[in-house]
């Protein structure tokens, strides 16, 4: 008995195959809606960029009032002065962040405005 190769076995059948592959193909190419977009990509990335520093704004202001919250407890209640000095050393890097995290936000909120209009060509 003679083994079957591939040619042999699906040679005569790969045109019809290739035919309804591509027959699917093209229809799922003219079912597809085509997607315009609304906004430019500059609108849409500045819209991204504002959403996430809000979110990221919101959480660093909790964050920053219970962290505030631990290290001023915990020198309160500290019997040690070492501990006390530690507690308002963290107390002022907390601060110190939160300001830092909310200065970019200012910057970019009131700062880069003034300067949209520098980085243009005009022929």
């Amino acid at each position: 008995m003679k083994k079957q190769n591939f040619w042999d076995r699906f040679g005569p059948r790969l045109p019809r195959y290739y035919v309804q592959t591509m027959a699917v193909v093209v229809l799922c190419a003219c079912m597809v809606t085509p997607a315009f977009a609304l906004d430019d990509m500059w609108t849409v990335a500045n819209r991204i960029i504002v959403d996430v520093y809000g979110k990221i704004a919101g959480v660093s202001t909790v964050l920053a009032g219970l962290m505030s919250a631990v290290a001023v407890v915990g020198s309160k209640l500290s019997n040690n002065q070492h501990k006390v000095d530690q507690a308002w050393d963290w107390l002022k890097r907390i601060w110190i962040a939160w300001m830092i995290i909310n200065g970019i936000g200012a910057f970019i909120a009131y700062v880069t405005p003034l300067f949209s209009g520098l980085a243009t060509l005009t022929p």
